[in-house]
């Protein structure tokens, strides 16, 4: 993700990219972060999937169907198209 970043943010296109630190999945602001990112999402015109070797987990699915939802373009690092 911090490769992705780097180089959109030097080509001069504006990121904004999930909160990319360890938290313990019981903290209580995972909720709260979950949520911000959604936020994130409207804020953007399209969204990039940081996807190596194609993995996907389960909330990147939700974040990539509510991106869809708002009618936001996807794509993926992988180059894949799903």
């Amino acid at each position: 993700m911090n490769s992705a970043n780097r180089e959109l943010t030097l080509a001069g296109v504006i990121v904004v990219a999930p909160a990319a630190f360890p938290f313990s999945p019981e903290d209580d602001q995972k909720a709260a972060l979950a949520a911000l990112h959604l936020r994130k999402i409207d804020l953007a015109d399209r969204v990039l999937v940081v996807n190596p070797g194609g993995y996907i987990g389960e909330t990147t699915t939700r974040e990539i169907a509510y991106a869809r939802a708002c009618g936001k373009p996807v794509s993926f690092t992988d180059g894949q198209n799903r």
